[in-house]
């Protein structure tokens, strides 16, 4: 194992190795201070780049990007009260009362060491992990794997943030859209409706950037205006080292948190954060300056949200299970160049996952040592308005969904789970087990028939390793029943407490008719997809239909309490206290109006994407941004003349030049097929 991690580090003499570590560890810091992106963003839109390219370049360009998303996401945060991603907002709290007091440069320095450290800690994890699961991951036959996926996808549903049947519901039906195409048992096509071009399955990277990235657009291009108030840098940045090498042990404590948060599927970075806070503010003896400039508030959660990164990587290289949603892209992506999470990763490809691991932690020292040199241009950045910046970043991504398969269909699947993206997004539902569930869809389907056809009946259950999982499977759920119940029981004792929840700013439209909505289609596509399985093969039907089984007992719940809130919201308001008084948080959530100025700009921004697909399908992609650009960025972000015409003129150039530079080919229209 020494040899093959000198080798990995003597690979990266490479030329070519170092300037993709470096271009991704520049992109990624740029895409950390754009808000609503963070490692998911940056995953998708640079995972379409590297179709083409060997797999140990890809590899450095994405995990330069992942390593460091999250080290300048700091800065929006610090100076202007404005988090770059949700984990951020944990470093907000003490980082902008700082930066108020005319210490920023104190409060940066804090964040970047502990981002910096939190990454080469998380490396340090990942690369013990591998001597010590190595034993462990070789044991492991298919009904172990078999398991796996399942707790991959039953576990990122329970521990996301947010309803845990909602997220039980999105997981399934994460994994009836991962099964669309050929049956991997019995190379039946399943639910294709004839068509050849669903016959390959969904392309993952459409999926991926549907689902998060035109969502996140849609949702956030409203913001025509960039943050004009700024802080200015100040002095600190000596006490700021000082103070940092004081609370070095909170460093290792918020790392050792960010880790283990990041093995778990679907905890993710933000919750990460704030458990390390939650352990700051606790440990310490002198809780008074939390909130008002502490620096042990910055330290333990910068250093976790770097080092989650590098815990997702844990179970998704060594068991085939993403944690988060850019593992599940990173592991989509070494499906494509024919490298096999888990076992064989390591017996073949041992080489590579300590590639990984030096690419992180040099990532993590060089994205710091870039952020001290170049903060103050990297706030500018942040001033310029989000709706200027989806113009390129919807150009962008299209072009990147068209590289995979090079099908415009792709992108039309990707407009259409955009919108159904954003309907998640605004109504509460959790995206993390949707897009994991459709990763392991198949994976999960192969091990158990293959599990099935080696052992009789059950006896795979008596494995003590299907027995430990198991109990990894049922503990959260009694969990989590047992905090049901007690909330239930406590609920008209504790009101006040309940009063003091935020108010979900990530889920604007939960409990309206939008909610009510996204309900009825889960309900209706578990239907569909249950009656549509019935004319399969008993082998290729077994599965959907089990899955679409357990997605109408969830979505039929979901619907239910959505129908029963109206009801009660109906009532006289005598009746409606005391219907509150009975159910607790049902009836205490009132109905929202449905039709906001947010949904509806939000749709007129996936109608201006449509008509760009639509230019592009008639004329291509180049005519297409020469069109859209322009008029997006006028009447959309209502930009000036001047901006709108130098902006299209550096985008068409730098389109232009793209595929003489890098394997890209761009979409041709119905016109250039005439030509």
């Amino acid at each position: 194992m020494l040899d093959s991690a000198m080798a990995a580090l003597a690979s990266l003499a490479d030329p070519s190795l170092l300037i993709m570590l470096l271009i991704g560890t520049v992109a990624g810091l740029i895409m950390g201070l754009i808000p609503g992106l963070g490692g998911t963003g940056a995953v998708a839109i640079l995972l379409p780049i590297t179709f083409g390219m060997e797999p140990p370049q890809a590899l450095a360009l994405l995990i330069g990007a992942l390593a460091v998303v999250h080290t300048s996401d700091t800065v929006s945060a610090v100076l202007l009260g404005a988090p770059g991603s949700a984990s951020a907002s944990v470093t907000m709290l003490d980082g902008y009362s700082m930066a108020k007091k005319g210490q920023a440069a104190r409060a940066l320095t804090l964040a970047f060491l502990s981002s910096m450290a939190g990454g080469i800690i998380g490396a340090v994890g990942l690369t013990l992990a591998i001597p010590l699961a190595r034993p462990l991951v070789l044991s492991f036959a298919s009904p172990e794997l078999f398991m796996l996926t399942v707790l991959g996808v039953s576990l990122a549903a329970v521990l996301s943030r947010g309803n845990i049947i909602k997220g039980v519901s999105a997981g399934l039906l994460g994994l009836i859209l991962g099964m669309v195409g050929t049956s991997p048992t019995t190379a039946e096509e399943r639910f294709t409706f004839g068509s050849l071009f669903l016959g390959d399955g969904l392309s993952l990277v459409a999926v991926a950037l549907g689902i998060f990235g035109l969502a996140e657009i849609a949702s956030r291009a409203s913001q025509r205006r960039g943050e004009k108030q700024t802080i200015s840098l100040g002095g600190g940045w000596g006490q700021g080292i000082r103070e940092w090498l004081s609370h070095w042990t909170q460093v290792i404590r918020g790392a050792l948190i960010g880790i283990w948060a990041g093995v778990l599927p679907g905890v993710g970075a933000t919750a990460g954060t704030w458990m390390a806070y939650g352990q700051a503010v606790a440990t310490a003896k002198d809780k008074r300056q939390f909130g008002k400039g502490d620096p042990r508030g910055i330290v333990g959660p910068e250093s976790a949200n770097n080092s989650v990164e590098a815990g997702d990587l844990i179970p998704t290289l060594l068991f085939g299970i993403p944690g988060g949603v850019p593992s599940a892209m990173l592991l989509g992506m070494l499906l494509t160049y024919g490298i096999q999470p888990g076992p064989s990763i390591i017996t073949e490809h041992l080489d590579l996952m300590y590639l990984i691991v030096w690419s992180f932690a040099i990532a993590s020292i060089l994205g710091a040592l870039l952020c001290f040199l170049s903060v103050k241009q990297l706030a500018k950045l942040t001033k310029v308005p989000f709706a200027v910046l989806a113009a390129g970043l919807v150009a962008i991504m299209l072009l990147g969904s068209f590289q995979e398969g090079g099908q415009l269909g792709d992108l039309w699947i990707m407009i259409i789970l955009g919108v159904f993206g954003w309907l998640l997004k605004s109504t509460g539902f959790p995206r993390a087990p949707f897009l994991i569930g459709f990763v392991l869809a198949i994976p999960l389907e192969r091990y158990y028939f293959l599990t099935d056809s080696l052992y009789e009946g059950f006896d795979w259950m008596a494995r003590p390793g299907v027995l430990v999982f198991l109990a990894i499977l049922i503990l959260p759920m009694i969990w989590a029943l047992i905090k049901f119940i007690r909330a239930r029981r406590h609920t008209n004792l504790d009101d006040g407490h309940r009063d003091e929840q935020p108010e979900d700013d990530e889920a604007p439209l939960k409990n309206s008719t939008w909610s009510l909505a996204a309900s009825g289609i889960f309900f209706v596509a578990f239907a569909a997809a249950f009656l549509s399985s019935a004319s399969f093969s008993p082998e290729a039907r077994l599965v959907p239909q089990l899955v679409s089984t357990g997605g109408l007992i969830f979505s039929g719940i979901l619907l239910f309490m959505e129908i029963r809130r109206r009801l009660r919201g109906r009532t006289p308001h005598a009746d409606h206290t005391l219907a509150e008084k009975a159910d607790g948080s049902l009836g205490k959530q009132p109905v929202k109006a449905g039709w906001t100025l947010d949904a509806k700009f939000a749709l007129k921004t996936f109608l201006w994407m449509t008509g760009f697909l639509a230019l592009t399908a008639a004329f291509g992609y180049l005519i297409a941004v020469t069109i859209f650009i322009p008029a997006f960025l006028l009447i959309v972000a209502r930009a000036r003349l001047k901006v709108a015409i130098i902006y299209t003129g550096v985008l068409y150039i730098v389109l232009l030049a793209l595929p003489s530079l890098l394997p890209i080919d761009l979409p041709q229209g119905w016109l250039n097929t005439l030509v």
